[in-house]
């Protein structure tokens, strides 16, 4: 398995994302304690240090989902900032969760409803890190 790469800012903010939820009971501890998992298992790395082709916070990703040749295209966000109809996906979804740290190009497993699937990560339409927006 990849070794997931991290924004230290992203990492940070995402580590308060996930406390301030837990105090709010809008997710469980076991869910809490799973993002919490695998934030720590990331290299954190300085903004300007994130290679381009990696998925941080505010990127905007194209993905492919392998089972049907279906392409998505949207943006992971904070939780106070998803919109679904802006395609403004929260880190607290599945697929943002699944995607965080990963390069373009990897394949991911997701499990959906219907079962296991996997994804494919396409294209960085935009990573604010590449274009020089390190405090976003």
């Amino acid at each position: 398995m990849t070794k997931l790469i991290l924004n230290k800012l992203d990492y940070l903010r995402i580590q308060k994302c996930i406390e301030d939820a837990k105090q709010l009971k809008s997710i469980t501890a076991v869910e809490a304690e799973s993002l919490m998992k695998e934030l720590n298992s990331a290299k954190i790395m300085e903004p300007e240090k994130i290679p381009a082709n990696v998925v941080t916070m505010n990127s905007e990703v194209r993905i492919s989902f392998l089972n049907t040749n279906k392409q998505i295209q949207f943006k992971i966000v904070y939780p106070r900032e998803a919109n679904v109809k802006e395609n403004k996906i929260s880190i607290f979804s599945p697929i943002a969760t699944a995607l965080i740290g990963y390069k373009v190009g990897e394949e991911v497993e997701w499990i959906v409803p219907a079962g296991l699937t996997r994804i494919r990560i396409d294209e960085i339409v935009y990573q604010p890190e590449a274009s020089g927006d390190y405090n976003l």
